[in-house]
């Protein structure tokens, strides 16, 4: 009989529940890993609602923390019982898109080398992290030890929001002295804010229309904030930048009211990243677009993984540069996942992340 684990499970739309299911096999450039502490994402609610599609008997989960159980027999470098986290994105490394440096459109095994969102494997098209254990493919691309001293709960958000948030703002290429708008201040959104702060941006304006989360913003580093629920955004985004622009904006929402108001706040030659999913076509306001000759850039990013990238990361949150420990708000053990599922996509009790574990 196989070893059996709990997982939560895509089932249908509305539905992600626990069940059984065998502990995975370990093959020759894989490993397994205990999952110590995972998370929730806001994809993974675009999964339970049925806006993004994934075969039903999944598990979810793209957000790992935990320790190395078993190593395939072509792995080097680790050893069992290691603390070690893996991106969202786990990239092959030898793909034609990873060559390129586009690892999250790894095409490993196409004609081409190409695939969109080919990276994002874990809770898409293989089982994900929000069980006890927990398949690496390719483990010596994507397992990156955790430092000596942090907790589970310190380097949580490395695998996808801090990622993904930091690389709107290198997206954005962010200079010293430059203007930068955030849009939305939920977890991704808050992780771009500090890395267009720690990309030496002077001015940086947090927009979101919950208090709570623009109090997150400025410590997070945010300059001004701006109540969605209370101003016209993009008036007060040219009042505060004396009617110039923002050199960047950064759209972490994904809905076609703060995309367009991105655009509308930035200056000419300004770049507008986004980091949204979006469930609906996109219309471009002619105004905005400067009817196409306005010299802006429209840039979208899928957040970056592997395991340097990891690293770097947990070196910003070692060298006390980055702190999103207190993303955390809420706790729940996997058994009831299916409680925390129903907080986190209501958006009840000030929730920002749930950390799970076993």
């Amino acid at each position: 009989m196989p070893r059996m684990m709990k997982a939560a499970v895509f089932v249908e739309p509305g539905r992600i529940e626990l069940q059984d299911k065998p502990v995975p096999d370990v093959g020759p450039l894989d490993a397994l890993i205990r999952v110590t502490t995972t998370t929730i994402c806001g994809t993974d609610v675009h999964i339970l609602k049925g806006e993004y599609p994934v075969e039903r008997g999944l598990t979810i989960g793209h957000e790992p923390v935990g320790v190395i159980e078993k190593q395939g027999s072509a792995v080097r470098g680790y050893a069992e019982g290691q603390r070690v986290i893996a991106g969202a994105i786990t990239p092959s490394g030898w793909s034609n898109a990873c060559l390129c440096g586009c690892g999250a459109q790894d095409g490993a095994g196409t004609r081409h080398g190409w695939k969109p969102l080919g990276g994002w494997r874990f809770g898409n098209t293989i089982d994900g992290a929000q069980a006890e254990y927990l398949l690496v493919p390719d483990a010596m691309v994507n397992l990156a030890p955790v430092p000596d001293g942090l907790t589970d709960e310190q380097v949580l958000m490395c695998p996808d929001i801090m990622s993904t948030g930091f690389s709107g703002a290198e997206s954005a290429g962010i200079r010293i002295g430059d203007a930068v708008a955030v849009f939305a201040q939920g977890p991704i959104g808050l992780c771009a804010t500090l890395g267009a702060k720690l990309s030496g941006a002077t001015l940086v304006i947090g927009v979101d229309k919950v208090p709570a989360r623009l109090e997150m913003a400025r410590r997070l580093g945010a300059d001004v904030v701006v109540d969605a629920s209370k101003v016209d955004v993009v008036d007060e985004i040219l009042k505060i930048t004396g009617g110039r622009g923002v050199d960047a904006s950064i759209e972490a929402l994904g809905t076609q009211a703060t995309f367009e108001a991105a655009l509308r706040v930035l200056r000419p030659g300004g770049t507008l990243s986004s980091l949204g999913v979006y469930a609906t076509d996109l219309k471009i306001p002619l105004g905005a677009f400067a009817a196409g000759l306005g010299d802006h850039k429209i840039v979208t990013t899928l957040c970056p993984g592997g395991k340097e990238r990891m690293r770097r990361l947990m070196s910003a949150i070692e060298s006390g540069r980055a702190d999103l420990g207190a993303l955390v708000t809420h706790r729940y053990k996997l058994d009831d996942v299916e409680a925390a599922y129903e907080l986190f996509a209501h958006q009840r009790d000030g929730v920002l992340k749930v950390a799970l574990t076993p």
